[in-house]
């Protein structure tokens, strides 16, 4: 018999709808009978893509005796961290101070009210590796709400108590604003900690970091050429690892050893979209094709495998293929060799192909050998054959089974997916550009109509033409990031005006007097403390986010309470942004932005004619990030503040080169346009 969640559109939850454990989704039903029945409650949260909660659903929560402890004890609520992130983080942060560490599956009790007074992780059926048993864990729990209730209700309190300091940020001193000191230390910072033999910043499990690496391609493409080698060896280490697909292109979520091989096998759009750009940018600043291939690589496997019927873009895949992790994505070397036929001797050289396998008796792709030869000459013959070869087994692979997919459409992700694609679109020659571009919009029309209300506020997921939950703040700035991107790519106003408006929605609900944003609205559901998490992670902080959306519509409007609320965000954070880089990685590109200023284009002309194209071409070819670039045929009717009162010089595409609104005379050559944008550059460092 199905339990609530068989209501529910989350992939997730739906996994435990016939769990023999009465679950309930978040929500008053739940809370209520918490209240009712004076029961505490038992929260776990998940995601679809997560291998150890799989294994705690086949190991306690189908087990009918520890179901039955669960319903007569507890009122069990499953979350989907995806769909709900308020609720992670909030108890995610009561479990880091409980225990010291967090993960997925989280496993919280909570009073009815909801106050954490114990929690955990993965907890097993048995007693192993010093975890007790989940049932022990029940036992306790149930044990201390009947017995000592009154330490249970005064423990609760004190972690809220906690939960709620931590969302004041301590400083130093008077909050500051960041300066080029600060920057051009930091980037020292990371080179000490920088790890000189895999590449990246800290040992296993070894996550991507394209937020650190954006922030020194940043400093890159501003003149600082130190960090060339830190970029350049951790691209080409992730690119030729394990951790990513050397056949479908897409990137797994970590690897779980320091040398990039074996991933952890899930695929997250998140992941991929922010390594889509990051490759991209390495491409357009260091000029290195290698970086474009590979990202023309990923941004194919989010068309192939997780681009839904109507143009959004699906959550995850799975790390797991019939309950065996990784076994869509590991080969033996007689599957190999049948594949390959006669290019099977230098395909098992160069992929690391063993008869023992890498890992656990089968292989892990993973190039072992540079394209380049010792002479520094890439043998085009030989890598045309390898990818033939290539494309034989992922044929062949595409006839095995296949990780599952949750196919719930995120708004932040999809704004992350859609500023992938968007940059593509106006970095790479057509007709890849034309794929890209169609991609990124179809993903925009559709993300706003499934998600956006007729007030203009936005829901978090979209899945069987039904919205749910409220979106938080990092929905409305990643969103309103790809959105600005879009506009820059086909300069279709509809995209600004849109990205505009979640702008205003971000300083009219999810402002903080004191400076800075808070992660859920004001007018959203009450709980125990309102989050503020200011650390980038696997994701940019909605806050980070939303600073750099607000100094780019400040370049774009003139408006000062774009600018205004992006330094008081800044100030908030600025005496960690030298100390802790790599967890504050997206906010150093926005101090970027803040330090050096922003450089404003307007270009009058039709953006389909050759004479903008070429002015265009030479704005937007770089990898820069100062930049922000407007274009109308008309701009009287135009709606971007930026355009207001140019004109054409002699009917001809004119480009008009500011800082802060005071331009410099207009030109009409590409040349001329390069050499004004390379003075502003220089201007600004």
């Amino acid at each position: 018999m199905a339990n609530r969640l068989a209501g529910e559109t989350s992939p997730y939850l739906l996994q435990h709808a016939h769990n023999p454990v009465d679950w309930y989704p978040w929500g008053p039903e739940a809370l209520a009978r918490a209240k009712d029945e004076d029961k505490p409650i038992f929260l776990s949260i998940g995601y679809a893509a997560c291998h150890w909660c799989h294994v705690m659903e086949r190991e306690s929560f189908e087990d009918a005796a520890t179901a039955a402890d669960l319903n007569r004890d507890f009122v069990a609520i499953k979350v989907d961290r995806e769909e709900r992130p308020d609720l992670d983080q909030v108890y995610m942060g009561a479990v880091q101070a409980m225990t010291g560490q967090g993960g997925w599956p989280m496993s919280v009790f909570l009073t009815p009210d909801g106050r954490p007074f114990y929690g955990g992780t993965y907890f097993p059926p048995t007693p192993h590796h010093g975890l007790p048993a989940f049932r022990d864990v029940l036992a306790g729990a149930a044990r201390a709400w009947r017995e000592q209730r009154v330490e249970v209700v005064a423990a609760g309190q004190r972690l809220v108590d906690t939960l709620v300091a931590q969302n004041r940020l301590p400083t130093d001193g008077p909050a500051a604003q960041p300066d080029p000191e600060l920057l051009a230390g930091t980037v020292d910072e990371l080179q000490t900690r920088f790890d000189t033999l895999n590449g990246s910043w800290g040992g296993a499990p070894k996550f991507p970091q394209p937020m650190t690496l954006d922030f020194l391609l940043g400093r890159i493409a501003a003149g600082d050429h130190r960090p060339r080698t830190m970029v350049r060896y951790t691209l080409d280490r992730m690119a030729d690892g394990g951790i990513h697909d050397q056949l479908g292109g897409g990137f797994h979520r970590y690897a779980t050893d320091p040398i990039w091989l074996v991933p952890h096998f899930e695929q997250m759009l998140y992941d991929n979209a922010e390594l889509a750009r990051t490759y991209l940018r390495a491409w357009a600043t260091l000029g290195i094709e290698a970086y474009r291939d590979v990202a023309v690589g990923v941004l194919d496997y989010l068309l192939r495998e997780l681009r839904r019927p109507d143009g959004t873009f699906a959550a995850s895949q799975d790390a797991d293929t019939d309950g065996v992790e990784g076994a869509t994505f590991t080969w033996t070397a007689a599957e190999i060799r049948e594949v390959v036929g006669d290019d099977a001797p230098p395909f098992t050289a160069i992929y690391g192909v063993r008869d023992d396998g890498n890992w656990e008796g089968r292989t892990i792709l993973s190039r072992i050998q540079p394209a380049a030869g010792d002479d520094g000459v890439v043998d085009p013959a030989r890598e045309a054959r390898l990818a033939a070869a290539r494309a034989r087994l992922l044929a062949r692979r595409a006839t095995r089974a296949q990780p599952a997919r949750d196919d719930k459409a995120l708004a932040a992700w999809n704004g992350l997916a859609i500023g992938a694609l968007a940059d593509a679109a106006r970095l790479l020659p057509e007709p890849a550009a034309e794929r890209y571009r169609e991609a990124a919009v179809a993903a925009a029309e559709a993300i706003l109509a499934g998600l956006r209300r007729p007030d203009g506020r936005l829901g978090r997921s979209w899945k069987d033409g039904r919205a749910t939950g409220d979106g938080v703040l990092e929905d409305y700035a990643d969103l309103a990031e790809g959105l600005l991107a879009l506009y820059g790519a086909t300069f279709d106003e509809r995209w600004f005006t849109a990205a505009r408006d979640l702008a205003d929605l971000i300083l009219d609900h999810f402002a903080d007097p004191v400076g800075g944003f808070f992660d859920t609205a004001d007018d959203h559901e009450t709980l125990v403390t309102r989050p503020k998490d200011p650390q980038d992670n696997a994701t940019p902080a909605g806050g980070s986010m939303a600073t750099l959306v607000l100094l780019r519509l400040a370049a774009m409007t003139g408006e000062a309470r774009y600018g205004d609320a992006a330094e008081r965000a800044l100030a908030t954070v600025t005496s960690f942004l030298g100390r802790y880089p790599t967890g504050f990685a997206n906010w150093l590109s926005a101090a970027e932005l803040a330090v050096g200023g922003i450089v404003e284009l307007a270009i009058v002309g039709d953006p389909a004619a050759a004479d903008t194209r070429a002015l265009l071409a030479t704005a937007t070819g770089s990898g820069r990030r100062d930049l922000v670039v407007a274009a109308a045929a008309d701009p009287a009717s135009s709606v971007v503040p930026l355009l207001a009162d140019r004109v054409a010089i002699g009917g001809r595409a004119t480009a008009y080169v500011c800082r802060q609104f005071a331009c410099r005379l207009p030109v009409t050559e590409p040349a001329a346009l390069a050499d004004q944008l390379t003075g502003a550059a220089s201007a600004a460092t």
